[in-house]
């Protein structure tokens, strides 16, 4: 019922507009235009510059016909293209499909396909696997194909395309009237879920959203006026967890790279003054384990934010003694990337290792602004009890949701059942309500009516000081039904035996919960560093078994 607080006050053009991440570039470009905005090898922009770029590319998409709600595919690694993507593309009104660079030419059919697009830019790196998609795609209308140029790409190149992307963009006009969308409600993004079983989702984002996790990136950092932020996380994952956004609110600077490999970033660091980075602990590895005249001279204090998996031990104390400091976050692709973080209490410092690795691991509190995240009991839909110990299922709601999975209503429905975004994530809340993962619900093994948790596995296998990377999953048995297999990655040079990593883990965990197997060789990982369990589970069934 309207009160008299609703009577004769209209929302109005003067006092409401749609939030959007495009303001944000809009503003950094009138207040910092000569502040630097990119830098690729030997290129440097300013905010001016890239500002007129994404209008420009914005107004040529307009001339080849895309209108609002059309779709533009990219395919491209985190280059000065994929920044200027993040912002021209909505700018014409039209939604940003950034598609994974490690997918096969059968998935990216499909996505271009499902996501109806109308124009793809195409880095030269993957004009080969995106003309064998265009080769596949069942829709046969036509599609606008811009070819990109990298100086810094030194392999072949394959022409696919009818037009160069900086003859494209010179095409367009550079004061380009672009507008804010008419509803903050309107997809700004669609990206696609792993699809480890099936085809992918397609999760569609709104302006809202891309900007309030955009914002909250910043207050959950401390984030100040013109950071430098190296690009080690890939664009295309949750729209680089909104940070191209993150980063023109801030007029920072972003430092692309093609490939992400220690010496890189390294070289990066110093000659940039890099201050924050992102990454899955894997990204992080890199710098821990790279040699140590490789790290010489490397400035301390930087940023750096982790998510994909808890951070282990060895590699909090890794940062530490790099300088750098560690940022727990944690999400999915529905909630924009990281929607919960792990903030650090002063009194945690006077806490040895082990003991802030194991506060530092768990995934936290919601971000400043999404609404709730909680353990939630899936059936009752109740809080369970915040006493570290009872299990329940980690749910979302608030303004950091996606607007739902495109052409899948009842995917949308299931997953917003009960007023609460599913994560499918089994976890515990701690008394200080603070979240902590004890597995995906298809991870948890059953071994004789017990669970395991993998994780509490792989905490333990990463205890050891050989062990690089370590993955957990179900192997079946006949006697117990299951029985955990760890895949486990060594360090370079390290010498160790399934015997001793089983020996191990005995002196840490519940005898039932000790692997029965130890695979030993490089895990299988997505583009964003995420170890793939559905590929270790093919190989679980033939691994030799061990007698615990």
């Amino acid at each position: 019922m309207p009160t008299i607080f609703d009577q004769d006050l209209p929302r109005n053009e003067a006092n409401f507009a749609p939030l959007s991440p495009l303001s944000f570039i809009e503003r950094t470009a009138e207040i910092y235009p000569q502040c630097l905005a990119v830098v690729h090898g030997g290129l440097r922009r300013n905010w001016s510059q890239l500002y007129s770029r994404c209008r420009q590319l914005a107004s040529a998409l307009t001339r080849h016909g895309i209108v609002k709600g059309d779709t533009v595919a990219v395919i491209l690694p985190n280059t000065p293209p994929m920044v200027e993507a993040h912002f021209g593309i909505p700018m014409a009104g039209a939604v940003l499909n950034a598609i994974n660079t490690r997918l096969d030419p059968a998935t990216v059919a499909f996505m271009l396909d499902h996501g109806e697009a109308k124009a793809v830019i195409v880095d030269p790196e993957f004009a080969p696997v995106m003309a064998q998609a265009l080769a596949l795609r069942q829709d046969r209308r036509p599609l606008l194909v811009i070819d990109v140029e990298d100086e810094l790409y030194t392999g072949p190149v394959q022409r696919i395309g009818s037009i160069g992307y900086d003859d494209f963009v010179a095409g367009g006009d550079a004061s380009f009237a672009w507008q804010l969308p008419g509803d903050e409600w309107d997809a700004i993004a669609l990206n696609y879920t792993s699809g480890t079983t099936g085809n992918p989702k397609g999760v569609v984002y709104h302006h809202r959203g891309g900007a309030v996790n955009a914002i909250s990136n910043i207050l959950e950092w401390d984030m100040p006026k013109h950071p430098v932020y190296m690009w080690t996380l890939p664009m295309f994952h949750c729209n680089g967890w909104c940070f191209p956004w993150t980063i023109a609110a801030r007029a920072g600077v972003n430092v692309c790279l093609r490939k992400v490999e220690a010496q890189a970033m390294i070289d990066a660091i110093k000659t940039h003054g890099v201050t924050h980075y992102c990454g899955a602990p894997i990204v992080h590895s890199l710098l821990v384990n790279a040699p140590e005249a490789m790290k010489q001279g490397l400035p301390s204090g930087v940023k750096v934010m982790v998510a994909g998996a808890a951070p282990p031990a060895s590699m909090i104390e890794g940062m530490e003694r790099l300088g750098f400091e560690l940022t727990h976050v944690y999400g999915l692709t529905e909630v924009y990337g990281p929607a919960t973080v792990c903030p650090k209490h002063d009194e945690w410092n006077e806490l040895d290792i082990g003991e802030r690795a194991r506060l530092n691991a768990r995934q936290g509190v919601r971000y400043h602004l999404q609404r709730d995240a909680r353990v939630l009991d899936p059936q009752t839909m109740q809080s369970v009890p915040w006493d570290g110990e009872t299990m329940g299922e980690i749910m979302f709601r608030g303004n950091i949701l996606m607007k739902g999975y495109l052409k899948n209503p009842a995917a949308s429905q299931e997953a917003f059942a009960g007023g609460w975004f599913h994560t499918g994530d089994l976890a515990v809340q701690y008394p200080d309500g603070y979240i902590k993962i004890r597995d995906r619900s298809k991870d948890i093994i059953i071994s004789g009516g017990e669970n395991i948790s993998s994780i509490e596995v792989e905490d333990v296998l990463y205890r050891h000081p050989a062990v690089l990377a370590a993955a957990v999953v179900a192997k079946p048995d006949a006697r117990w039904g299951e029985t955990p297999c760890a895949f486990v990655e060594l360090k370079a040079g390290a010498q160790v035996t399934p015997e001793d990593l089983v020996a191990h883990c005995k002196k840490h965990l519940a005898g039932f919960k000790v692997p029965r197997a130890v695979v030993f060789g490089e895990l299988p990982k997505t583009a964003t560093g995420k170890i793939q369990k559905f590929e270790l589970r093919k190989q679980a069934g033939s691994a030799t078994a061990i007698d615990v």
